[in-house]
This record gives structure tokens, C-alpha cells and sequence, in this order.
């Protein structure tokens, strides 16, 4: 029995002697220059000792693996030094007069401008208790002095792939927003931000049926003849002037209370009416739409609109599922678009539904017969 023991003790022995062996042979074996090579990544380091020779030590170590050293003599000039330089890293003594390091150490941990400023701590004091308290008040790193210049320039090396390991994720994640941003944007200048919104929430189908709702129809009367009278620059600088995208909606496009479509030289723009007043009084409606004026060339003549107004019931939702249209239907739209087809240039001709929703800052005429 006793030989059997021993036997399974020797197995174990040489199973471990073998794990060894193998963890050894996977281990890179240390350069003796290793310690004064060119880092991967030059950075800017800030020394912060109470002692000059210590200082001017470790800046010898870390300029001669291309790093910008900087230092500073005590906590004091080095919490200034950190908010007028852009640094990579700092190299803190824990002991120092006044301001100790350890409460450097704090102070930029509480700090939301420096907390992912990485931070390691240099002491003599090779303790438990020291290296806890720093790690846990957020030192990336722990160093006893004296130093081994090599173990100085893992660790430095380490703290500093970290750090800018964190500012690609940082970059990453402003150039995600940004983009995120602009595909928004890009969204709102064809849907109302609260479609957006629920587009952005996950809901599939959007369909509302909407009560009182006015649409406006607004087109260039004699477009053919003065389209032939133009260049191509001219016409299309023309059109983006009359455009109720670029000028005249530009308050609804601020409110997403009003929404307009243009085909060729026909704008239609749609806006909820609120109680009985006109949409328009709230500076964002209609009215604004009517009002508006084209930008001409000078050899133009004068642009004349014909528009008509109807107010009613609707079916508004969003067609398609990559490039989406937000439109509205019902006889509302098509009664509209007759108020314009049958109305006279340069005047609003306007249905009774919507007279009901006008008060009596406008002045109305009934249409000739």
C-alpha cells in the first residue's frame, strides 16, 4: 500500500514538472535590451516625485523608449500639470510632502475629465495595505521602489495599450453617434419626428387615422411656358426657391406639425388643425405656406400660385420597408387638390370645412360662380 502512495506522488510530481516545462516554453524569454527599446506607441508621461534623482531616473528610462517625459516636484504642480497637458499616463509617488500621492490619486478619480487618465503608483513602501488602497481608488498599476527597469516598461507599456485601447473605443462611439445623428436627420427631412420616434421604438406598421387635418395644394400657374423661357440652372435654382422644403415651411419643418410633398411644380402641405382656430395662427400652417413668395431670377416674370384648401378626415401612415414614405389619403387630399385645380391664379381658394376652422383675421369672399 505504501508503495502505491508513493507511486501516485511521483505521478503527480512529474505531471506538475511537466505543466512547468510547458508553461516556460511558452514564455517569451526577457531581451536583455528589452528595457531601453522603442516603445510601440510614443507617448506623453508625467513623472511626479519629491525626489530630482528619482525623477531624472525614471525620465532617462522612459525618453529613451521615445516617450515626452514631463515632471513634476510635487501634488501641487501635478494636478496643475495634468489640466494645462494633454498626457498618456502618470507615474505617481505615493509618499510626497503636502499633497500626498495618494490623494493626487483620488482627486483625479473624481475628476470626470481625468478618470481614464491611467495612473501608476511608486512607492517604497512594498506593503499589502498601501497597493489595495490604491488599486481600489483607481491606480492602474503598483511599483516598488527601487524598480526594475524592465518589469518599468511592461508595466508603463501596459497602462498605456489600455488607455489607448479606451480612446479607439471612445472615437468609435463619437463616430457612431454622429452617424446615428445624420441617419436621424436624414429621417426627419421626410418623416415627422414623432413617426421617427416610433419607427425607432420598433413599431412595424404605422397607420392613424387623423380628424380635422388641412391640406393645402399650391401649384405654378403656366410652369411649361416659363420653363422653356429658362436655363437648366435657372429653373431648378428657381424651383428650390419655391419649394415649401427650403423656404416657405420652414417653421412647420422646425414644429413637424406640418409636412409638405412637392411633385414637379404641385406642393401639398398637411397640418392638424388645433380646436377651431386656423393651423396657420401658430405661424407653422397653411397660411405660412400661402403667403410665401418665390425667390425669381430677374428676367422672370412675376410667379403666380394657385392654391386650394380643404380641411377633413385622413389615413396617414409609412410605405415601404427601406426607404420610407409618409403620406396621407381619403377624400380630404382629393377634395383639396380639386379646391387648387378649379381655383384662379394668385388667389386661395378655400373650402367651407375649412372656413369653419378660420377666425376673423382673414378676410374671405365667396368664389364666383
Amino acid at each position: 500500500m505504501a508503495g502505491n502512495g508513493e507511486a501516485n506522488g511521483d505521478t503527480r510530481g512529474d505531471v506538475s514538472a511537466r505543466m512547468v516545462e510547458s508553461v516556460l516554453a511558452s514564455v517569451r524569454a526577457v531581451a536583455a535590451d528589452e528595457a531601453d527599446r522603442t516603445a510601440a506607441i510614443p507617448s506623453r508621461i508625467l513623472v511626479v516625485d519629491d525626489n530630482a534623482s528619482n525623477r531624472d531616473l525614471l525620465s532617462r528610462r522612459l525618453q529613451r523608449q521615445g516617450h515626452t517625459v514631463l515632471q513634476a516636484e510635487d501634488g501641487t504642480a501635478a494636478l496643475a500639470m495634468v489640466e494645462q497637458e494633454s498626457l498618456d499616463l502618470v507615474l505617481l509617488d505615493l509618499m510626497m510632502p503636502g499633497i500626498s500621492g495618494y490623494e493626487v490619486l483620488t482627486r483625479l478619480k473624481a475628476d470626470s475629465g481625468h478618470r481614464d487618465l491611467p495612473v501608476i503608483m511608486i512607492s517604497a513602501l512594498n506593503e499589502l495595505d498601501s497597493i489595495v488602497r490604491c488599486i481600489e481608488a483607481g491606480a492602474d498599476d503598483y511599483l516598488a521602489k527601487p524598480f526594475d527597469p524592465i518589469l518599468l516598461r511592461a508595466r508603463v507599456g501596459s497602462s498605456l495599450d489600455k488607455k489607448h485601447l479606451r480612446d479607439r473605443e471612445r472615437e468609435m462611439v463619437e463616430a457612431l453617434r454622429v452617424e446615428k445623428e445624420r441617419s436621424e436627420q436624414l429621417l426627419l427631412n421626410i418623416l415627422p419626428r414623432a413617426i421617427v420616434t416610433r419607427l425607432n421604438g420598433g413599431e412595424a406598421v404605422i397607420a392613424d387615422q387623423l380628424r380635422d387635418v388641412t391640406i393645402l395644394f399650391a401649384d405654378i400657374v403656366g410652369f411649361t411656358w416659363i420653363a422653356s423661357k429658362m436655363s437648366a440652372a435657372e429653373l431648378v435654382r428657381m424651383l428650390n426657391g419655391c419649394s415649401p422644403s427650403s423656404t416657405g415651411s420652414r417653421s412647420s419643418t422646425a414644429s413637424r406639425r406640418s409636412r409638405p410633398w412637392a411633385t414637379t411644380t404641385c406642393w401639398r402641405v398637411a397640418c392638424r388643425a388645433a380646436s377651431r382656430s386656423c393651423p396657420c395662427r401658430s405661424g407653422n400652417g397653411p397660411g405660412d405656406a400661402c403667403r410665401h413668395r418665390a425667390h425669381q431670377p430677374r428676367s422672370a416674370s412675376p410667379l403666380q400660385m394657385r392654391i386650394g384648401i380643404h380641411t377633413g378626415d385622413v389615413v396617414a401612415g409609412v410605405i415601404g420597408t427601406h426607404k420610407f414614405v409618409y403620406d396621407i389619403w381619403g377624400d380630404t387630399v382629393n377634395i383639396a387638390s380639386r379646391m387648387e385645380s378649379h381655383g384662379m391664379p394668385g388667389r386661395i381658394h378655400v373650402s367651407a370645412d375649412t372656413r369653419r376652422h378660420l377666425d376673423d383675421h382673414f378676410h374671405l369672399e365667396r368664389a364666383a360662380s
